[in-house]
């Protein structure tokens, strides 16, 4: 019987400074003409601080792989995964749901891990653009499948919320990979999966 393949998979580099935060959100507030006198807004920059420290912050995780015994040859997704992250330019969140794809190689991984992937490349001031293909190139880099598929759908508060006001809106993105991008009718089988009309 065959072990998994295991790698703890964590961000590197200096944790969050919550005092230095918690400053600067005081300060933000306040020269935005915000009083924080108030009992209710007196703890206001702490948990400001606190709050974006979490989603900034990615938890560790074991990226499980297990080889590929049965020769499964057949699309693996998981749909709906939830992503929430924020938004670069405004600090302002987006949410949504992704739906990660893949066609196994010699390895399969533990289906646990396609949320976790999301969340790792989503704890960080993101544009989803970006994120659908980190998470993309990601599974394609460590995995070696023979094709990969991601697609989220989010909508963005920085767009319904403020500027346009476009409430309701939500924006779609893809990165195709491997036979799921050169090969049509693996494409449409995985968009068709996902439900969205590639």
């Amino acid at each position: 019987m065959s072990t998994p393949a295991l790698r703890v998979v964590h961000e590197t580099g200096p944790g969050p400074d919550l005092e230095a935060a918690e400053a600067a959100a005081a300060d933000l507030l306040t020269a935005l003409g915000i009083s924080l006198d108030s009992e209710s807004l007196r703890g206001t920059p702490g948990r400001m601080a606190r709050a974006y420290a979490e989603l900034f912050t990615p938890r560790s995780f074991d990226l499980t792989t297990f080889p590929n015994d049965e020769g499964y040859d057949e699309l693996v997704l998981a749909r709906g995964i939830p992503v929430r992250s924020v938004c670069e330019h405004h600090l302002l969140p987006f949410v949504g749901v992704a739906h990660v794809g893949y066609l196994p190689g010699e390895r399969i991984l533990g289906l646990s891990k396609l949320a976790r992937i999301v969340e790792h490349f989503a704890c960080r001031p993101q544009v989803q653009e970006r994120l659908t293909k980190q998470v993309a190139d990601w599974l394609d880099e460590q995995l070696q499948p023979r094709g990969v598929g991601v697609v989220i759908e989010a909508e963005h508060s920085c767009m319904t919320l403020r500027g346009v006001q476009a409430a309701g809106s939500s924006t779609v993105t893809s990165t195709l990979l491997g036979t799921l991008r050169e090969d049509a009718r693996s494409r449409q089988e995985f968009f068709a999966l996902t439900g969205i009309n590639g």
